[in-house]
């Protein structure tokens, strides 16, 4: 099938909206994106029609609401290869996901044992890990980036000892759209003997990754950038790590039986999903996955880098305006400045005109401070978003720079 970008859009009810007079713009898709009718519904039905909480119950609703929760799993699995369905860990999003595998690691790391993050990481891929440190005594070291954005590999094998337990890396750059060279990333730190957590938050709206081909041992991610609901994502783990780390959270669900006297928890993926999951989330998760299969990730990635090449192309017309993260390889996202100008009066001014963009750092700070910048505006496109769009953004930072100067 063609891709229809008008059709597209016709699944989204937010898209037909109007934001201060004008037709919505929405160009913020790497904070979340929106939501197609497909999985309203599936959200609406579940409240509606069998609400339920799971796993233990054995009246109708709990069992229907289990059978859809547990068939959100295995989409999942399927979506992502993962080699066994009890290695998709529901969790609330992927913040969640890094902070229980850095939960775990506390327990497996010793005093001088070294950790290896990226300058590019949002803060949520740095700070657990600063945490950990702390409680283990193990030295945080720092993939450097070079003015284009991109990581120096070189500096990353010179990092790389046998030393070396644990590498975190984004697949995407959710300030730059700089899209890292993962597998090579993955391939390297497994020659030394270490662990690899990815993280994908940015990564699976445009890409589809196959986690058995990549080999990471944990991969993480969020539903609401995925065009399904916020307060969902997955862990992604080997099951060899899984088994060795400890539980994140104590409570019900991840126990086989609790006395007084000891406790022994339940096997996998149950062991780390205490408590009651947002049942509606995951099973909307898995509609949502459904619908951009439908889709076509090929097709996605077409209608998103021709939008790229446009705007980066008109944008760069500007007189003064700057774009941040330039390398080869990058997504649909371009963060930009205009000399003299904060960003945050762009964004202000354009959002009058029903465009809606990111400023400011975008929770990843050290980036800004590597380019010694406040922060930058960020616009982010998805398969939903037209040429036409791409002009009236043009348009809104053409007349915002006016006014400000």
């Amino acid at each position: 099938m063609a891709f229809d970008v008008q059709k597209i859009r016709n699944d989204f009810p937010i898209l037909q909206r109007k934001v201060n007079g004008y037709p919505l713009v929405y160009l913020d898709n790497a904070a979340t994106s929106q939501k197609p009718q497909v999985v309203i519904d599936c959200i609406v039905d579940y409240y509606s029609n069998y609400n339920a909480n799971i796993h233990r119950g054995v009246h109708t609703l709990s069992q229907e609401a289990t059978d859809a929760y547990e068939m959100a799993r295995k989409k999942i699995q399927t979506h992502f290869n993962i080699a066994h369905l009890h290695e998709v860990i529901f969790t609330s999003g992927t913040t969640h996901g890094i902070n229980l595998v850095a939960n775990g690691f506390s327990t497996l790391l010793n005093k001088g044992d070294e950790i290896i993050v990226s300058a590019l990481e949002h803060h949520s891929n740095i700070v657990p890990w600063q945490m950990l440190c702390e409680r283990s005594g193990a030295i945080l070291k720092v993939i450097p980036i070079n003015e284009e954005g991109v990581l120096i590999l070189s500096a990353y094998e010179e990092l790389l000892s046998e030393k070396t337990k644990l590498v975190f890396v984004n697949h995407i750059s959710n300030a730059l759209g700089t899209i890292n060279p993962i597998k090579k990333i993955i391939e390297k730190a497994h020659a030394i003997g270490a662990a690899v957590l990815i993280d994908g938050a940015q990564s699976c709206s445009h890409i589809k990754p196959d986690l058995i081909d990549l080999d990471v041992d944990f991969y993480v991610t969020s539903a609401h950038k995925m065009c399904g609901p916020t307060g969902v994502g997955i862990l992604y783990g080997k099951e060899d790590w899984l088994r060795k780390m400890p539980p994140y959270q104590g409570g019900g669900e991840m126990i086989k039986e609790v006395t007084f006297e000891k406790t022994t928890y339940a096997d996998l993926p149950h062991k780390f999903e205490a408590g009651t999951p947002n049942i509606c989330g995951g099973i909307a998760f898995g509609a949502a996955i459904d619908y951009l299969n439908s889709i076509g990730f090929n097709a996605i990635a077409a209608h998103e880098k021709m939008l790229l090449d446009y705007a980066t192309k008109e944008l760069l017309a500007i007189e003064g305006l700057k774009i941040y993260g330039t390398g080869s390889e990058k997504t649909s996202v371009i963060s930009f400045n205009i000399d003299g100008i904060h960003p945050y009066d762009i964004g202000t001014i354009i959002d009058k005109l029903g465009i809606a963009v990111r400023t400011g750092h975008h929770c990843a700070q050290p980036i800004m401070d590597y380019f010694n910048i406040p922060g930058t505006v960020r616009a982010s496109f998805s398969f939903y978003n037209t040429i036409e769009e791409v002009d009236s953004l043009v348009q809104g930072v053409i007349k915002a720079k006016l006014m400000l100067t």
